[in-house]
């Protein structure tokens, strides 16, 4: 698109000439929805010098000859926007999706992105493509580079699987702002919230497999619950259940230990209300309401689409929907303060070691679940610098960092 009317079909024309007398060549047009919007709709109208643009590249993609031997390629992250003329057999005859790349894949993009880089010998690519699921290429290769940095810092000379793990943490999480200032009250708060997810996902048939639970702050949340993820597309109707589930325990447990509740758990009553809405007007999880979509998106291509949501139900339907939101939310709230409840010694256990060690990683949680005893950890976790006791220190003679014990009650292990 141009300044000058006329200009973007001109210039059109010249490409495709050159092409003609540089043949056999290939034309590649990157992010074609920029001239390739459908045209004539919108709330704006019509853009005559784009359309004029566009007009110009249908017309030379239909008026090639059989023997101009000029191939063209286009890319773009929005196929639904295009005009239809565009994508009509003669013009643009085979279109490849390029998902993100499955756990072979990852693999793979690893082993190019690690060539010439010192990596040590314990360092597994199968373990790092299975531990980031949804990472695209430039995800994997942020990836390394930020290992390759965490290793330079530490004077490191080759590359370790600590190092590749706080890089995926850090590209999927954002990085750890342990300068944050919080104080001694809503660090304890955000201990028995991140506590209550982890327990409860713990105790549920479907829940997730917790991956590390921190309470140091990363971006703008005050404390992560990291569960593992697979490659997985569909969700069963007892998994989406069991997400609403953990999502809700930080709320109960905070309601349980201090009998109040804050803010903290804005961000997951939106998760669990998106979820529980998308359950019974998109997937047919309600037997009440049956398998069937309820409501229409209005979309209009020069405002990206989806600008709104049309309903085509009547207000009887409306608040049965609002009804089996709320029994699904409900009910589920309710699973999980029975849980909590229910166990919740286990759940102070959690809170108080991540109120001394901040950082529990799985094999930790579940041997707090399991047997109420915190492991040892090796030597080569870094423990918090808070936590860290002064080597220096008089009774501090080794440098050596342990756990800090805890005179609580043996915990039964859970059925």
């Amino acid at each position: 698109v141009e300044m000058f009317v006329g200009v973007g079909a001109s210039r059109v024309r010249d490409l495709f000439e050159q092409a003609k007398r540089n043949s056999p060549c290939i034309i590649f047009i990157d992010e074609i929805d920029a001239v390739g919007r459908q045209r004539g709709a919108g709330l704006g109208g019509s853009h005559d010098e784009r359309e004029q643009t566009l007009n110009q590249i249908l017309v030379e993609m239909d008026g090639f000859d059989t023997d101009t031997h000029v191939i063209i390629l286009a890319a773009t992250n929005r196929p639904d926007i295009l005009d239809p003329a565009l994508m009509r057999p003669g013009r643009f005859d085979r279109r490849v999706v390029i998902d993100k790349p499955d756990v072979r894949g990852r693999e793979e993009i690893f082993k190019v992105h690690l060539r010439g880089k010192p990596i040590a010998s314990k360092v597994d690519v199968t373990v790092l493509a299975k531990a980031t699921p949804g990472f695209a290429g430039a995800d994997i290769e942020n990836t390394v580079n930020e290992a390759a940095l965490l290793a330079a810092r530490r004077s490191r000379k080759s590359i370790g699987m600590d190092e590749f793990q706080e890089a995926i943490e850090r590209v999927q999480l954002g990085p750890e702002r342990k300068s944050r200032v919080i104080s001694a009250e809503e660090r304890e708060i955000t201990a028995y919230h991140e506590a209550g997810h982890a327990v409860v996902s713990h105790f549920l048939a479907h829940g997730q497999t917790l991956r590390k639970v921190t309470i140091i702050p990363r971006g703008m949340a005050g404390g992560v619950t990291w569960y593992l993820e697979d490659d997985n597309t569909m969700w069963s109707r007892s998994k989406c259940i069991a997400l609403i589930g953990t999502a809700l325990g930080g709320r109960v447990a905070e309601e349980i230990i201090f009998g109040e509740i804050t803010t903290g758990a804005s961000s997951d009553l939106q998760q669990v209300t998106r979820i529980a809405r998308m359950m019974v007007t998109q997937y047919g999880m309600s037997e009440k309401l049956g398998p069937r979509v309820y409501g229409q998106k209005q979309e209009m291509v020069f405002l990206g689409r989806e600008i709104s949501e049309q309903r085509d139900y009547s207000d009887a339907i409306a608040e049965e929907i609002d009804a089996e939101v709320r029994r699904i939310i409900d009910g589920e709230y309710e699973r999980a303060t029975q849980i909590l409840t229910e166990h919740r010694d286990k759940l102070e256990l959690v809170a108080r070691w991540l109120l001394e060690v901040e950082t529990l990683e799985a094999n930790e949680f579940t041997a707090l679940m399991e047997g109420g005893e915190m492991p040892p950890r090796p030597p080569s976790s870094n423990p918090p610098a808070s936590s860290r006791p002064d080597p220096k220190a008089k009774g501090n003679e080794s440098s050596e960092w342990k756990p800090p014990s805890l005179d609580l009650p043996p915990s039964p292990t859970p059925a």
